[in-house]
């Protein structure tokens, strides 16, 4: 198959081109070569050419059956390669654990790039770490500080389960076709020791859900639908504050004491 496959649109591709970025991108990596390296969405290969040099057991998942064919003429030679062909959000990404822990790399196409990213939390104690280019506004959300315009749910959530760091700006003219977006690296590395111990993780994603689906409403006004007994968590948490000012922890706090209301005596 010729390199040159046009981006398909229903596959939000855009294909990496800059050199001297997808340089940057495999420096941070830094793969080795007994590590379990999983890319999503290769494209083109112009990362996979670099990394698998470094790490030839490495393995990709593409949605695009045409670039699956590509894929495999194109690294036909390495016998430890492994093509999975399939949709990373309906991935069982535990099927691909294999007692090693994932390294995730991928440009993401960014119209899926939210809920993949909370698909794979759902997995977070097999992942040591993931390196993923997304939309530059929403790596900056994820990154965002309480009483940041961009902080939201997917701040808190992200930030709860994994460190964050920020690592490389992407201009659009890094790729064809170029986005209409700034870009960014990331780098997610979920925590092995908790920084904060949640009673109960199911609640805390509705109580972060509930309180900035309203961001202009106080916390109190927020979570009444969550519980009828507010007063021990006013002990706890002002609120008389909104969603925006509540760091990871206080939302922990708030979560743990909310839980601890609706036990039975």
């Amino acid at each position: 198959m010729s390199i040159n496959h046009q981006a398909r649109k229903r596959f939000g591709q855009n294909f990496l081109v800059d050199q001297q970025i997808i340089g940057q991108i495999v420096s941070a990596i830094n793969p080795k070569v007994d590590d379990n390296l999983v890319e999503i969405g290769p494209g083109r290969a112009a990362i996979t050419e670099h990394l698998i040099k470094l790490c030839p057991a490495m393995s990709v998942l593409e949605l695009d059956r045409d670039l699956v064919e590509f894929l495999g003429e194109k690294f036909v030679d390495y016998e430890e390669f492994t093509i999975h062909s399939g949709d990373a959000l309906k991935t069982d990404f535990s099927q691909l654990y294999d007692n090693r822990e994932l390294r995730l790399v991928g440009n993401l196409p960014y119209n899926i790039s939210t809920p993949l990213l909370f698909h794979l939390l759902n997995v977070r104690h097999l992942i040591k770490d993931m390196h993923f280019m997304l939309q530059r506004e929403v790596v900056d959300r994820i990154g965002a500080a309480p009483g940041t315009k961009a902080y939201g749910r997917l701040s808190v959530m992200i930030q709860y389960h994994c460190r964050v760091s920020p690592l490389i700006p992407v201009p659009p003219e890094s790729f064809r076709p170029a986005p209409r977006v700034q870009s960014a690296v990331v780098r997610l590395k979920p925590h092995k020791t908790m920084p904060w111990v949640c009673d109960n993780e199911a609640l805390l994603s509705n109580v972060v859900s509930q309180c900035f689906q309203q961001r202009r409403k106080t916390l109190r006004n927020c979570l009444r639908p969550l519980t009828d007994d507010l007063d021990s968590a006013a002990e706890i948490i002002d609120l008389s504050r909104r969603a925006e000012q509540l760091s990871v922890a206080e939302f922990v706090e708030l979560t743990n004491s909310i839980n601890k209301s609706r036990q039975p005596l």
